[in-house]
């Protein structure tokens, strides 16, 4: 049997909690399909995980990130949606914005004028509330549902 999976693509996301027990959402709609899942994106050849977090911050918020501490590394299987011979690994760390947020943070999902390539928004969301369903990958559902049980362990 030949193994049809023989690439790898890195992922690292932000969990970013803020004082109130919410956790920063990505809604966006890339590669035609609407998604919700948490900021960041994928690593680029020759750049360590947090140097990737660190520029996909600036990329997305148009503002720094300061990382704080490892969350959860893929534990399980996952193959690529639309890439059928890649492997997904992903890296979650939590993270804090470096000053106050200089971006727009909608409070609805999907705050954009039209369904395009690119287009994204940001939004709290209660963790305690946080449905793992509304959230769209799976790694990024297991992270959701990590967060849920240790909400206790973010407020303030």
């Amino acid at each position: 049997m030949t193994n049809l999976i023989n690439r790898y693509t890195i992922r690292v996301y932000a969990i970013i909690i803020n004082h109130k027990n919410e956790v920063l959402l990505s809604d966006e709609f890339q590669m035609g399909m609407k998604m919700t899942k948490f900021p960041g994106g994928g690593m680029e050849f020759g750049e360590g995980t947090i140097d990737c977090l660190k520029r996909e911050a600036v990329e997305e918020f148009g503002q720094e990130i300061e990382v704080l501490e490892h969350f959860y590394t893929t534990d399980f299987f996952q193959q690529a949606i639309h890439k059928k011979e890649y492997q997904v690994v992903s890296i979650y760390y939590l993270a804090k914005f470096n000053g106050d947020i200089k971006f727009k943070i909608s409070d609805k999902a999907f705050d954009f004028k039209e369904l395009k390539n690119e287009s994204q928004s940001f939004r709290w969301q209660n963790i305690e509330s946080l449905k793992v369903d509304d959230i769209t990958f799976a790694i990024d559902q297991k992270v959701a549902e990590i967060l849920k049980k240790k909400s206790h362990e973010f407020t303030n």
